[in-house]
């Protein structure tokens, strides 16, 4: 269980600097950093003009937009190629709907399928590129890392732009240009934080800024929608430029025209004017998310790029039809792994499994509900065709898993990712030893010792729970990786009433009365009775931590409280 611990109250001197905020906002900005009226300004009105930075200040954009103009004016065939993830495909959009503003034709998108092609550039996509005469290919939330299909792509005489977020490990691609904020040789870009599709934006603003196009002045921030599906989508820190595009690309979404987008939100029953960066976590993006697990990208890229509502319309419902599949498949599969742990005499240090049959694609979503719920490093595998075993891993935060892969690194074919999650394939030879082969480095890897503490931001009464209250919590987001949302505790609250929702009745509601004799309700979707230490009963008192949460489902709306722990 975690270590509750409360937010120290505001200094005599904070409380002086950010007076002009009511008190619970100052306790919310001063826990972000913000100390003064100045900062507090700009963080609580993003502005568009002043918070964005000139495209140009990105090493390689005045290359980038050089190369492309003359292509433009050359009317050479331009490849468009995206990674299949909910940060990729919509970056590939917002360079397919810039193309398509201005009138070009000699452009394509290309996304590569997850399970028959992998992550990131691969030499027969670009065979292919070569053959149908690609003389400009531009990557959006990937390359940074492939040395070799650039290298082919040179030979094949296709100029390679490269805009990615990803860290550069070792020697660059010698690609014609590289725009990406976290490579070396960038010492200008005052922002590192931006998404894929922030820095395809990035871009999209140095071309209209450079080339001589008939477009309306501003036209750009309409393809902030899907820059900010992207920023919140991919768990970015969502401050300096990046709370900006998420905050404007919120607006936008909200009144995007869309036809595939707008069918997509009518299918799953989100309220378009009201959207927030909640939906995006936990509705769109999954579906989004879905096609590349279980299908092909390209349909979540036509979702999003069409014009036509009737192919929006039937994208829409196939896309949830593969995510409640994929809803299906991860449930199965975790509860799997759970029950072959119930039948260990001892769970290992670092769990490892595999089954040929499980779909390495879904293996990261059960991999993270296994580490949660185990607090321990999770290996998984799978098997993709006849003879490659590939899998996904999530750290505990007692180890670095890229660092620790690199460790054993005669043990993967290849392997890769950030601090907490990967990806890796293992040799075939390798495959029947390898937990005995994790545990056994685990033993001699450092470890760093994981803090289990949660800072709750302020005890609240039940009577807090009201409009006046959520405005100013409100007012600090969106809410998401560097600006979480503010965790509150209510102590000694009386449980009136439980409800068990749902179709299979595995979400909880429970009910409390303020002094007003009003109902408040809290709400943990995925728990039922026993998913806490106490013991919930009618009129059973109980601690509660939770967030603010306002509900618009079917258009009717609920302010209430979302559960994270009971106690």
């Amino acid at each position: 269980m975690a270590t509750y611990v409360l937010r120290k109250e505001l200094s005599k001197k904070a409380k002086e600097d950010l007076k002009v905020y009511d008190p619970l906002l100052q306790e919310l900005l001063y826990s972000r950093g913000i100390d003064s009226e100045e900062a507090a300004q700009i963080f609580l009105e993003p502005d568009y003009e002043r918070d964005i930075h000139d495209p140009f200040l990105m090493h390689g954009m005045e290359k980038s937009v050089d190369r492309i103009l003359k292509a433009i004016k050359n009317k050479e065939n331009i490849v468009i190629y995206s990674d299949y993830d909910c940060d990729g495909i919509p970056g590939g959009v917002v360079l397919h709907d810039f193309f398509k503003k201005i009138g070009y034709k000699h452009f394509s998108n290309y996304i590569p399928h997850r399970h028959e092609e992998g992550y990131g550039l691969n030499i027969s996509a670009i065979e292919k590129a070569g053959e149908e005469g690609t003389k400009v290919l531009i990557t959006v939330d990937c390359g940074i890392t492939d040395v070799a299909p650039v290298k082919r792509a040179n030979e094949l005489g296709i100029d390679v732009i490269i805009t990615d977020h990803h860290l550069q490990h070792g020697k660059a691609p010698e690609a014609y240009a590289i725009l990406n904020p976290n490579q070396k040789a960038d010492k200008t870009y005052p922002f590192k934080g931006l998404c894929g599709a922030g820095v395809a934006f990035k871009l999209v603003q140095g071309l209209i800024q450079k080339g001589d196009f008939n477009i309306t002045k501003g036209w750009e921030k309409w393809l902030l929608d899907m820059v900010g599906l992207s920023t919140v989508a991919d768990m970015v820190p969502l401050k300096g430029e990046n709370r900006v595009l998420a905050y404007y690309g919120l607006y936008v979404l909200r009144k995007s025209r869309r036809p595939g987008l707008q069918q997509l939100l009518r299918k799953i029953r989100v309220n378009q004017t009201t959207i927030t960066e909640e939906d995006i976590g936990f509705m769109i993006g999954p579906r989004i998310n879905a096609a590349s697990r279980m299908d092909h990208p390209m349909d979540a890229f036509k979702l999003l790029s069409t014009d036509d509502p009737v192919e929006g319309g039937i994208l829409s419902i196939y896309l949830d039809k593969l995510n409640r599949e994929r809803k299906g498949i991860v449930g199965a599969m975790t509860r799997e792994v759970n029950a072959r742990l119930k039948k260990l005499a001892k769970i290992s240090d670092v769990i490892v499994m595999g089954n040929p049959d499980w779909r390495p694609a879904l293996l990261g979503l059960v991999a993270n509900s296994v580490m949660e719920e185990h607090e321990r490093p999770v290996f998984l595998w799978g098997r993709e065709g006849s003879d490659t075993y590939k899998g996904s891993c999530r750290s505990d935060g007692s180890i670095n898993v890229v660092e620790f892969m690199g460790s054993i690194s005669d043990t993967f074919i290849d392997a890769g990712g950030h601090a907490f999650a990967g990806g890796f394939s293992v040799k075939n030879d390798k495959i029947f030893d390898f937990e005995k082969i994790l545990n056994k480095a685990y033993a001699k890897f450092p470890k760093e010792s994981v803090d289990k503490t949660v800072i709750i931001d302020k005890k609240m009464s039940i009577d807090e729970v009201n409009e006046d209250v959520f405005r100013s919590i409100n007012k600090c987001a969106p809410f998401g990786e560097a600006n979480p949302k503010p965790l509150f505790l209510f102590e000694d609250i009386v449980i009136e009433k439980i409800e068990l929702f749902g179709k299979d009745k595995n979400h909880l509601r429970l009910h409390f009365k303020n002094g007003s004799d009003k109902i408040i309700s809290a709400i943990k979707f995925f728990a039922t009775l026993d998913s806490f230490d106490k013991d919930l009963a009618e009129g059973v008192k109980v601690n509660i931590v939770a967030n603010f949460e306002k509900s618009t489902f079917l258009n009717k709306t609920e302010l209430r409280l979302r559960i994270v722990d009971i106690y």
